[in-house]
């Protein structure tokens, strides 16, 4: 039986490129690493002391969220097909509900600072030591892990092609205008194989290298291994009960010369449809925060603020609320997952549509959880984002991206930011 962490130890460790450690490790079973953008934090980490999978119940995923073993120290993934459940009813499962390992031993790169610091948890005070020392063997030079060159995917299939695309988007365009719903998030899917030389270590490497987005992250569990290039947070939930969500919704390409670039941002900032779009997923996650926060704290702290990545400007608003004493991790999760920005208004009625449009998600559009010290968490939107399985000795991928359908949405338009948004994706399978 594992028991909560009892002790915890911190030794600082001269400085290690953190990619030059990942690519070192990267092929143990249940490898982590976090990377936060460019000069934000890393966290990496290995050999896990415990795991678990769920399938298909809800009342033990939210008793895992809650439970005090799980609490620090801990990734937990939240599959979308889960929280959309009570909306779809029972679909195929192609992956588990939630799939958790905490980490005795984890390395905390600050890159803007170039500092680097080893946390040992334990039982006690031995073994958080002994933590210790694992973390710090992570950062010993190895031998040089060289990149691998050239196309990393055998194929970058579509599931389906443009034409039915556009007529999803009609479609949804249609039961708006019929009153049914506000707003859908509709998606295309991608899959292939990589290469026998390849793993899903090289496209993350790649990700990073060429578009460093905040959430990125790489988990490799068993036969399993996720790689997330994700711009959006979820949810982050403060020791002292404080509840932030910073949604994402309205897209616009990024452009190579400098003033077409700032012309891209204007525009977003100006077009009446995005803010649209992204007001109605505003109010929904209002609504969300609101079951689990006191009524009186919930706010929009920011709303409609450009941000610019790799590839795209978004808008994105923040939405902050205290949570209800007496409330956990699990009750925040079954009050707001699957994520407004990726599903609709009104949600459920979204999630339906999206299902008669889409097979299921997977992990795509789900959430992962890092768990810290004194109940804080930091929860991503799992977009930009590729599962893999490993069948017959090759990893098999999909990729999927989406848009925000709404009443005015022009099917070709929608197409077109869909393909934006997977192009960085897209590059580092089939590109050097």
């Amino acid at each position: 039986m594992i028991r909560p962490y009892a002790a915890r130890r911190e030794r600082a460790l001269p400085w290690r490129d953190p990619l030059e450690v990942l690519r070192a490790i990267g092929g143990r079973d249940g490898t982590l690493g976090l990377f936060s953008g460019t000069g934000g934090r890393v966290l990496i980490a290995a050999d896990p002391d415990a795991v678990r999978e769920i399938e298909a119940d809800a009342a033990q995923v939210t008793a895992l969220l809650d439970d005090p073993v799980w609490a620090e120290g801990a990734v937990q993934l939240l599959a979308y097909d889960g929280g959309a459940r009570p909306a779809t009813g029972p679909r195929p499962s192609i992956w588990p509900d939630l799939m958790a390992a905490r980490y005795p031993a984890w390395l905390v790169f600050e890159t803007a600072e170039r500092t680097l610091t080893a946390i040992g948890r334990g039982g006690d005070l031995n073994e958080a030591e002994r933590a210790l020392d694992l973390a710090e063997g992570w950062t010993q030079p190895a031998g040089p892990q060289g990149a691998t060159e050239g196309p990393l995917s055998t194929s970058f299939d579509a599931e389906s092609d443009e034409a039915a695309y556009r007529a999803a988007v009609a479609d949804v365009v249609a039961r708006i205008a019929a009153g049914e719903l506000f707003q859908a998030n509709i998606a295309r899917g991608w899959t292939g194989s990589l290469t026998s030389e390849a793993d899903p270590l090289d496209v993350f490497l790649r990700l990073v290298r060429d578009s460093p987005a905040p959430y990125a992250a790489f988990w490799r569990l068993g036969e399993r291994a996720l790689v997330s290039n994700s711009p959006e947070l979820f949810l982050t939930l403060e020791p002292g009960g404080r509840v932030e969500t910073r949604p994402i919704k309205g897209t616009r390409p990024r452009r190579a010369d400098p003033a077409a670039d700032q012309a891209e941002i204007e525009a977003l900032a100006a077009s009446a449809k995005d803010r649209a779009e992204n007001l109605m997923i505003v109010d929904l996650m209002r609504n969300d925060l609101s079951r689990v926060c006191a009524p009186s704290s919930v706010r929009v702290d920011r709303l409609f603020a450009p941000e610019s990545y790799a590839n795209v400007h978004h808008l994105v608003s923040t939405v902050s609320g205290r949570l209800r004493p007496g409330l956990g991790v699990g009750q925040v999760m079954a009050a707001t997952f699957p994520p407004g920005s990726i599903t609709g208004a009104p949600k459920h009625q979204a999630m339906k549509v999206i299902a008669g449009h889409e097979p299921p998600r997977g992990p795509w559009c789900g959430s992962l959880l890092l768990r810290e010290e004194g109940g804080a968490l930091t929860a991503s939107v799992l977009i930009r984002t590729l599962p893999f399985e490993r069948r017959g000795g090759r990893w098999r991928w999909r990729t999927q991206a989406g848009a925000g359908i709404v009443a005015d949405s022009d099917p070709a338009a929608e197409s077109a930011e869909v393909l934006t948004k997977v192009s960085a994706i897209k590059r580092a399978l089939t590109e050097g």
